[in-house]
């Protein structure tokens, strides 16, 4: 085992690259705390620590396989207690049950209470069945809940963990890329109301996040589409450009589950999304540069009924309007705009307008809740490539740049 003890101090707004079994690793830090103070490479395992401004610290591992002596060492404190499983049927060959022998976990010893499909799964009408299975099985303030499966199942059973006697110990185990980059860092744990998706929920952090990048194997190519996304989205916002260009030179290999790029690749996702998070846990500020791309996701996804598209394809497209307005308003310099343009088209993303009129769009972009006096507000990005957000757009400004990726993508 090889283990680098370097401290990274985000007022250091530190750009560096570590030289890990013969690849580049790449990490940083911007804002105020410590983020990640241990980089370990067990075997093809390799990890983070986070800690937020609050204090909370937790471990993400990164790997291509269910590394017994990591997952046994996390369980320690947890051996003897009752154990709550939360995932889905179809995840039971490919991830639960491996997480299981792997952590040494009996039958005996857990509860397993799988979700079903969607967003549905989420609904808040749903909690009571798995608040009273867990009373019935002996829930104490000392027990733990795992989540295994994608954002679904992280964000309502770290729901269920944050309200269960008032908060009992967690761990995320994503089973999609978009999980694994996104919604399973960062501490938001929600479930949904009949009137609005994650109406209901809290900050609440996990004990650990354990990604296994073989389990994305069988993964279909619109949940590939969502995780590649929010990777560029944060290899946008990422200081220097340095994650862009890294993902760059390898963006025809981001769709090879299990190989040591993807690994890579992840794990610099994750270190950019935690150094925000780690500044700005409860969205108070900075942490809404993480909403690039989605004023016009969100319309797009309002104007389809959720219908049409992932929230991932989505957002690619909403990244090419970001672009667009800022090299029209905030003077994005065009070595940046092509390079990112670049990227999302080497991802093989999504990233045409799908015939929708300009006008379309901006109607539903009224409901979105940034906005304010007549203006759409965006996170958009200024002349040295650095992220600014709450940025006023007027609808003739957007109808430009919607024409201009007309123009370039139809």
């Amino acid at each position: 085992m090889m283990v680098l003890h370097q401290p990274l101090w985000m007022s250091e707004c530190l750009d560096r690259w570590f030289e890990s079994s013969g690849r580049r690793i790449f990490a940083w830090t911007k804002g105020l705390h410590l983020v990640f103070r241990t980089w370990h490479c067990v075997m093809s395992t390799k990890s983070l620590e986070i800690t937020t401004s609050e204090g909370q610290q937790y471990p993400v591992h990164i790997s291509d396989q269910w590394d017994p002596q990591i997952l046994t060492a996390a369980l320690q404190p947890w051996q003897k207690r009752k154990i709550f499983i939360f995932s889905q049927e179809n995840l039971w060959e490919v991830a639960t049950r491996p997480i299981l022998q792997a952590m040494g976990i009996s039958a005996e010893q857990c509860t397993i209470l799988n979700l079903g499909q969607g967003e549905q799964a989420k609904h808040i009408r749903n909690l009571e069945a798995h608040y009273d299975a867990m009373i019935r099985a002996g829930v104490d303030r000392h027990s733990l809940v795992l989540a295994i499966g994608g954002g679904v199942v992280g964000d309502y059973a770290g729901f269920v963990a944050a309200t269960m006697l008032r908060g009992i110990a967690f761990m995320q185990f994503p089973s999609t890329l978009l999980a694994a980059v996104d919604s399973s860092v960062g501490g938001k744990v929600a479930v949904n109301a009949g009137l609005g998706k994650n109406m209901i929920g809290n900050f609440y952090q996990p004990h650990l996040v354990y990604c296994n990048t073989s389990a994305f194997a069988g993964l279909p190519d619109r949940e590939w589409n969502c995780g590649l996304a929010e990777m560029a989205k944060h290899a946008l916002l990422a200081p220097n450009g340095s994650m862009l260009e890294s993902l760059l030179e390898h963006s025809q290999q981001l769709r090879v589950a299990g190989s040591p790029v993807l690994q890579d690749a992840i794990l610099q996702s994750v270190a950019f999304k935690a150094s925000v998070v780690a500044a700005d846990v409860r969205e108070r500020g900075q942490r809404a540069i993480l909403n690039l791309g989605h004023t016009t996701a969100h319309a797009l996804e309002s104007l389809t009924q959720y219908r049409r598209y992932s929230h991932g394809e989505a957002v690619s497209r909403g990244l090419v309007t970001a672009l667009l307005l800022s090299r029209q308003s905030k003077g994005l310099p065009a070595h940046r705009f092509e390079a990112a343009l670049a990227l999302l088209e080497g991802m093989q993303l999504p990233l045409s307008t799908d015939g929708f009129m300009a006008d379309d769009v901006l109607q539903h972009m009224v409901y979105d809740k940034k906005n304010s006096d007549g203006q759409y507000h965006f996170v958009l990005l200024d002349e040295h490539g650095r992220a600014v957000y709450g940025c006023p757009v007027t609808a003739a400004e957007f109808r430009t740049a919607w024409a201009g990726q007309v123009a370039l993508f139809g």
